[in-house]
């Protein structure tokens, strides 16, 4: 029996996060809500590395790229660290094309990006980190 790709990264995926919640005392009562995510790219055509930061609800271009981040975690100090992200990847292409396709949507953990890895041929989109934007500000 063969199963899909897709597939083989949904039952990892629920694996992984059902280990997170369970590594902890608390369970998924943990993971703490984040308003921003940092974000890596890479443009495998020019071989540029950029950081980027997306805040839910408000999409960001990259390219040909549409990012959405639509929920963004993280584990409190006293556990071990970890950030998980629920992203949704849009190809919009170049002016000619009609209409944008959809080519990553679910969660992106920052410790382990090939678990749940975007697949494009000029682009990779790696999570860093989730942060609140109050918590990013320095404070005197």
């Amino acid at each position: 029996m063969r199963v899909s790709r897709a597939v083989t990264c949904l039952m990892v995926c629920a694996v992984y996060a059902g280990l997170l919640a369970a590594s902890g005392p608390a369970g998924a009562e943990s993971w703490l809500p984040a308003e921003q995510a940092k974000m890596q790219t890479l443009d495998k055509i020019t071989a540029r590395i950029a950081s980027v930061e997306v805040r839910v609800g408000q999409p960001v271009r990259l390219g040909t790229l549409e990012i959405w981040l639509d929920d963004c975690r993280y584990r409190p100090p006293e556990e071990p660290p970890e950030h998980a992200a629920f992203l949704r990847i849009y190809d919009k292409g170049y002016a000619g094309q009609a209409q944008a396709e959809q080519i990553f949507s679910g969660w992106m953990f920052a410790s382990s990006p090939a678990i749940s890895a975007m697949e494009h041929a000029v682009y990779d989109v790696t999570l860093i980190a989730c942060s609140n934007t109050a918590s990013t500000a320095s404070s005197d």
